[in-house]
């Protein structure tokens, strides 16, 4: 289809009150059903197709985003100043949209990292985890010793082709914490980088006086002799303490190097599923692309995670009706309910999100950009639901409890086991997560050609005709086995995923 062709507007469901702009619309132009624009109108923001009252429910996709505060015309730009949050009573419908997946076989293949216990790697790192903040900086210093000098060229490593790197993950806690839930997550999500199949050998950093001890975290976590851990108040300091991770990492970076890539079915993918700086076009383009690219994975044995609840608040209705069990659904709406006194006992309230960036991009109500962000997940059933930084077992379409923030979310998924990790973008987020590869997805053109060194893949396609979600689907789908190969994304051109680990932070800081 000739771009220049296309409507202006987009409808997303018969149901709806609003259509989408997929360019600006000047005013006095007609759209759509005899429809004329009262002002300008932004891209990918709505257009009232028909009056609504106050107090009306508005929708978009076929569901309700939101309720108008004031009397809306035909024509009328509907966005914040006339549309807002409301209660409406939801049909949580436990399971009765749930079907067999049908499989494909044989399932496609990827170059991977077969691991001695059997599971499989896309990267190959050698990682430094850290306790406490006060040992991030010695962390860093191992770190450096092995970077690749930009200006010289020179590169510690370049003997050993098969490692990616040395990752140091420092954070901003581990001490002045309170115990119980807070530090239980803490450790959890350090255990799951500290077990990350993306990892062939790690080191625990650790002070030697912090809330967060070395010992009792790699006791609980059943880590005991898994790793190399290292106190700088029992090493002797700063200089011993890198001096003996330098060392380390020399004493295996042979062993490290050695790894050879083999075919492994895609079942062996478990594919973190992130979005961030969205906008109007994200649950046109970008997500609901992903969304089939998440069901083809599924479709192979794969695993997916969807996570971000506070983005799922006000669409987990249309999740629960997938759910394998009731169990399943029950536990994904106890979140909700969880993120709703949470938010309350803060002083805030979860129509906090969307951003600026987000309502600047079309995005109105956190209802609206639930529904589109759920799309990532694709269609098929929920099978699990799991907490922040769990370790995700089953396979198929799952589901984890993290913050809407990306760095917090993608860390949680991460620790979880995530080898893989795409991301959708409208705004233009530049972001990675070391260990695991991270493949960018703009939703329009304009926006992917501005950022083309950080966007990995534009959706705006699907917006101009050039394809539909399906094909881009596939073509997410092909690259995300290349990238699981070894293909390097844009993100890790950049050096980008030490500085985005960022653990959930719960509880008072002391």
């Amino acid at each position: 289809m000739d771009a220049r062709t296309l409507p202006p507007v987009i409808r997303l469901s018969p149901e709806d009150g609003v259509v989408i702009a997929r360019i600006a619309i000047p005013e006095a132009t007609t759209v759509a059903e005899g429809v004329t624009t009262n002002r300008r109108i932004p891209p990918g923001h709505k257009i009232a197709t028909r009056a609504h009252v106050k107090g009306e429910a508005i929708r978009r996709y076929g569901q309700i985003i939101g309720f108008a505060t004031d009397a809306i015309a035909p024509g009328d730009w509907v966005h914040t100043h006339n549309c807002a949050m409301g209660d409406f009573a939801k049909d949580y419908a436990w399971g009765v949209d749930a079907r067999p997946t049908p499989m494909i076989t044989p399932a496609a293949t990827f170059m991977g990292i077969r691991r001695a216990d059997g599971r499989v790697a896309t990267r190959n790192y050698i990682g430094i985890v850290t306790s406490v903040n006060c040992s991030a900086h010695v962390a860093d210093l191992i770190a450096d010793a092995f970077k690749r000098n930009p200006f010289t060229g020179q590169d510690p490593l370049a003997e050993f082709p098969n490692v990616d790197g040395v990752v140091a993950l420092t954070h901003k806690t581990g001490c002045g914490m309170t115990m119980g839930e807070p530090l239980r997550l803490l450790r959890r999500t350090l255990a799951g980088f500290a077990r990350h199949v993306n990892f062939s050998h790690v080191i625990a950093i650790g002070l030697g006086c912090e809330v967060n001890q070395l010992g009792p975290m790699l006791e609980e976590q059943k880590l005991a002799g898994r790793l190399r851990n290292m106190d700088i108040q029992e090493m002797g300091g700063t200089r011993k303490t890198v001096e003996a991770g330098i060392a380390f990492v020399k004493e295996v970076l042979a062993e490290a190097n050695r790894v050879q890539r083999e075919p492994v079915p895609a079942s062996e993918l478990i594919v973190a599923l992130q979005c961030g700086g969205s906008d109007g076009y994200s649950g046109i383009t970008a997500n609901p692309a992903l969304g089939a690219a998440s069901d083809l994975v599924v479709r192979h044995g794969g695993t997916v995670i969807l996570s971000e609840t506070p983005e799922t608040y006000g669409a987990e209705h249309l999740l629960t009706r997938r759910a394998v069990s009731r169990e399943v659904g029950e536990k994904l709406v106890a979140k909700m309910r969880w993120w709703e006194e949470y938010t309350a006992r803060e002083g805030a309230e979860m129509n906090a999100n969307p951003s600026p960036g987000n309502k600047a991009g079309g995005l109105t109500t956190i209802l609206e950009k639930s529904l589109g962000a759920m799309a990532k997940g694709g269609t098929t059933n929920l099978t699990a639901v799991y907490d922040y930084a769990e370790p995700v077992t089953a396979k198929g379409f799952t589901f984890m409890d993290t913050p809407g923030y990306d760095p917090v979310g993608a860390t949680g998924q991460v620790a979880g086991g995530a080898n893989l990790l795409c991301f959708t973008t409208g705004r233009g987020s530049v972001f990675g997560m070391k260990p695991t590869p991270s493949i960018k997805l703009a939703t329009n053109t304009a926006m992917y050609e501005r950022m083309v060194d950080d966007m990995d893949v534009n959706c705006g396609t699907i917006l101009t005709g050039e394809e539909s979600v399906a094909q881009c689907g596939e073509r997410i789908f092909q690259l995300m086995l290349r990238v699981a190969s070894g293909e390097r994304t844009k993100s890790e051109g950049y050096d980008f995923g030490s500085s985005e680990f960022a653990p959930w932070t719960l509880g008072a800081t002391m």
